[in-house]
C-alpha cells in the first residue's frame, strides 16, 4: 500500500473523500471536524451513523475498499463492538473507526454517537456537515 503523503490528496479532499464514501453507502448525519488547531494526531475527523451494526460494518468497509482502490492505507481499529460481533455492548452499540494517518473516520450506531458525544467533547472544532453534491444531468 502507499502512504497518504505520496498521494497527491490533500488532509481536507481526504476527509471529503472519506465523506463521500460513507454517503455512498448511506451514512447519516456525515459531519467533518477540522482538527487542525485542537490536536497534533490528526487534521480531520469524520463523524458518520450507520442505522444498524450491518450497516456500520457496510460503512466502514466501503470507506476501506474505496480508498484502497486509490493506494490509499486504512487502518482498522475496534471499540466497542468490533465487525465480526454481531450484539452491541450495553445496548450502546457499535463504534468503528479507521485512521488514515490526517483523517480519522468515526462510524457509530445511533446509541453509541449519542453517548460519545464527539460533536461535544470536540466542539471548539469547525464542523461542517456533509451534503452530498448531486450529478448534473
Amino acid at each position: 500500500m502507499v502512504s497518504i503523503r505520496s498521494k497527491a490528496l490533500t488532509s481536507k479532499q481526504l476527509a471529503n473523500k472519506v465523506a463521500q464514501l460513507a454517503a455512498h453507502k448511506k451514512a447519516q448525519d456525515i459531519v467533518v471536524l477540522d482538527m487542525r488547531g485542537l490536536v497534533n494526531f490528526c487534521d480531520y475527523f469524520v463523524l458518520s451513523t450507520g442505522t444498524s451494526d450491518r450497516q456500520v460494518k457496510a460503512i466502514a468497509e466501503g470507506i476501506h475498499e474505496g480508498l484502497s482502490t486509490e493506494g490509499i492505507d486504512t487502518h482498522l481499529k475496534r471499540s466497542i463492538k468490533g465487525l465480526e460481533s454481531a450484539s452491541s455492548v450495553d445496548g450502546i452499540g457499535a463504534w468503528v473507526l479507521l485512521d488514515m494517518g490526517d483523517v480519522v473516520a468515526h462510524i457509530f450506531e445511533p446509541g453509541a454517537r449519542e453517548f460519545y458525544g464527539l460533536e461535544h467533547l470536540w466542539q471548539d472544532a469547525p464542523l461542517t456537515a456533509y451534503k452530498e453534491r448531486k450529478k448534473k444531468a
